[in-house]
């Protein structure tokens, strides 16, 4: 026995007017699953975005964390050429002012803490001598404490007042 179609068949639309209104509702429907995609999409977007940044700031910092140790495996070449110089030894300035330049232009900066308040973020006390009670001031500095790209590279040694 073969069925056949009858106004009650609930696959098939009675007339026009019902399928409209299936019509409607598969468009509605489109548009609502077009506008997750969309989200979904943007979403995804932004993710990437964030992550490129990420990964930018990282490798900015690996490379600065890299080139920190090799400028901090200069130092003691630095402060060789600043104890020749201030015991008088011929040629050396020269070179010692070049490779400081060069260092200073890619972010090295040294301590200059003669005569201010004693830091210790920023120096190590290796001596001292009595003072008014008031904060301790830098005397002398007797090796030269170096800052690169804003952090403490090393800590200068002082001999402090306080």
């Amino acid at each position: 026995m073969v069925d056949e179609p009858t106004d009650t068949d609930e696959s098939m639309p009675a007339s026009t007017e019902d399928a409209s209104e299936v019509v409607e509702h598969d468009i509605d429907k489109l548009l609502s699953e077009r506008d997750e995609f969309k989200d979904i999409a943007l979403r995804l977007q932004a993710d990437f975005e964030n992550y490129k940044k990420r990964v930018a700031s990282t490798q900015t910092d690996e490379v600065d964390r890299a080139t920190g140790k090799v400028v901090e495996a200069l130092l003691p070449v630095l402060d060789a050429c600043e104890a020749a110089f201030s015991h008088g030894v011929e040629g050396v300035e020269p070179v010692w002012s070049s490779l400081i330049g060069a260092l200073q232009k890619q972010g090295l900066e040294a301590l200059d803490l003669l005569g201010k308040t004693f830091d210790p973020a920023l120096a190590e006390a290796v001596a001292s001598e009595p003072g008014d009670g008031s904060e301790p001031v830098v005397l002398e500095v007797m090796r030269t404490g170096y800052r690169w790209k804003g952090k403490v590279l090393r800590a200068a040694m002082v001999k402090v007042r306080g």
